[in-house]
């Protein structure tokens, strides 16, 4: 990639120590997960106010921009400055943004927490995506895959109330990321991979939040064919999933899970063969 973006490199403290009291009136410490507002502003004008843990919070913005399809290469954008004073980030392009108005007149306020927002011009895009018909996940993989974030360190075993989303090649994990809401976990990986020339087709993407339109879009906008939640499904995140061809899989913790869509793409291994000889 012969252009990058300067970033600043902007992460907060995750989570704070609090006094609480338990239930028989002693004083014991208990964490809580930060959440803080970041008005993003594009080339000077301001565009959304998120709500963020604050980790990966350049990348958060990155694939925010590139999920809503407000920049069409990451070689457009010349800098992204987040300053947590004023809680703010300012995005700087080097041409400006064709038609941004227009691109940004009708939104739609999502389902989930600390609501995400999806420029409605999105909706009209959906079928121009294709995903890799010829990738497949098998039944080992996808356990492997549940067995690695559960034994993940994360801000939700220490303090709860955050989402996490994860990026995997086959059983390997690339990338986690963890937010207040499932929607910014999901754009922050959008971002990196963005700003790694990622591609998507032979990826595996994991929430542990419901799998909504939104999460499907933008899954899909990724080319990722393969996405698993330890969740449930809304009824237009599966509609969602049959119209753009992706193979959703929800309710996955331990050894079950339930496949919605895509069943093409799945290898299933018969019960026995999962059984272990003795």
């Amino acid at each position: 990639m012969s252009l990058r973006p300067e970033l600043t490199h902007a992460s907060v403290p995750l989570i704070e120590e609090v006094a609480v009291l338990d239930e028989q009136g002693r004083e014991r410490p208990a964490w809580l997960p930060g959440e803080r507002p970041l008005t993003v502003y594009l080339d000077k004008r301001e565009l959304v106010t998120l709500m963020t843990l604050g980790g990966a919070p350049e990348h958060l913005v990155l694939g925010y921009l590139r999920n809503q399809r407000l920049v069409e290469s990451i070689e457009q954008i010349a800098s992204v400055q987040v300053d947590w004073e004023t809680e703010s980030v300012a995005v700087t392009t080097r041409s400006g943004v064709d038609r941004i108005e227009e691109r940004t007149a009708r939104r739609v306020v999502t389902t989930g927490c600390g609501q995400g927002t999806v420029f409605g011009s999105l909706m009209d895009e959906v079928d121009t995506i294709a995903l890799p018909p010829d990738a497949r996940l098998d039944q080992e993989t996808l356990y492997a895959i549940v067995d690695t974030i559960r034994l993940q360190q994360s801000v939700y075993k220490q303090a709860g109330s955050v989402h996490g989303c994860a990026l995997f090649r086959g059983s390997e994990l690339l990338t986690f990321v963890e937010d207040v809401g499932r929607h910014n976990a999901v754009d922050a990986i959008a971002g990196w991979m963005w700003l790694e020339d990622m591609s998507g087709a032979d990826k595996i993407f994991y929430t542990t939040g419901r799998l909504t339109s939104e999460m499907v879009i933008k899954g899909a906008q990724m080319g990722i064919p393969f996405l698993l939640s330890r969740s449930g499904v809304t009824q237009m995140g599966y509609q969602m999933a049959k119209r753009v061809g992706m193979t959703l899989f929800a309710r996955c913790t331990g050894k079950h899970f339930l496949l919605y869509t895509g069943r093409e793409r799945f290898r299933h291994t018969p019960t026995e063969a999962l059984v272990p000889a003795v």
